[in-house]
C-alpha cells in the first residue's frame, strides 16, 4: 500500500515541472493533446469533478464569461473531467462553452497530475497554468470556490503576458 502512495506522490505535478503530455477525446470525440497548444499559447488546464453539478457549472460558465479575455491574453482554456464525451458535448452546448472539454474516463491524466480527491470521494478541482514552453507556472486547488479558479488563472495569465511582453521589448532593444 505505501508503495502506491509513493508512486502517486512521485506522479504529482509541481510548479516548475514540465507538464506531462496527454491525448484525450474532446466533447466531439476528436483527440486533443497538450502538445497541440504548447508553443502557441499559455494553457489554463482545469480539472473539475463532474458535468452539470452546481460548482462545476459555475466554474465553466465563469471561464466562458472570461474566455475572450483569456484569448486576448494569449491563453487557451481546457477543462478535464471523467465524464463521457457525450456528457461533455451536452454540457458544452447547454452552457455555450467555447473551449474544449476532455474526457478522462479512467482518470489516468488526473492521477498523472496528482489531482487529489476530496474526502476520498469527490474528484478534486485543480487548475494548472502552463506557459508556452510547457512549464507549470501556477497550481490552484479549491474544491469549494470554483469562481476563484478563474480569478487566479486570469491573474497568472496576465502576469505571464506581461513577462512575455517585457522579454520581447528587451530583445528588440538589444537589437537596436
Amino acid at each position: 500500500m505505501s508503495g502506491s502512495n509513493t508512486a502517486e506522490q512521485r506522479g504529482k505535478v509541481q510548479v516548475g515541472d514540465l507538464a506531462p503530455d496527454f491525448t484525450l477525446p474532446d466533447q466531439t470525440g476528436r483527440p486533443a493533446s497538450l502538445h497541440d497548444f504548447i508553443g502557441k499559447s499559455v494553457v489554463v488546464l482545469y480539472f473539475y469533478p463532474k458535468d452539470n453539478t452546481p460548482g462545476c457549472t459555475t466554474e465553466a460558465v465563469c471561464f466562458r464569461d472570461n474566455y475572450v479575455v483569456f484569448k486576448q491574453a494569449g491563453a487557451e482554456v481546457i477543462g478535464i473531467s471523467s465524464d463521457s464525451t457525450e456528457s461533455h458535448e451536452q454540457f458544452a452546448n447547454q452552457h455555450r462553452l467555447p473551449f474544449i472539454l476532455l474526457s478522462d474516463r479512467g482518470a489516468a491524466v488526473r492521477k498523472r497530475y496528482g489531482v487529489p480527491t476530496t474526502l476520498g470521494l469527490l474528484p478534486g478541482r485543480v487548475t494548472y497554468i502552463i506557459d508556452k514552453r510547457g512549464v507549470v507556472r501556477h497550481i490552484f486547488s479549491s474544491q469549494f470556490n470554483p469562481e476563484k479558479h478563474v480569478e487566479e488563472a486570469l491573474s497568472i495569465v496576465r502576469t505571464l503576458q506581461d513577462e512575455e511582453g517585457a522579454g520581447a521589448s528587451q530583445a528588440s532593444a538589444g537589437q537596436v
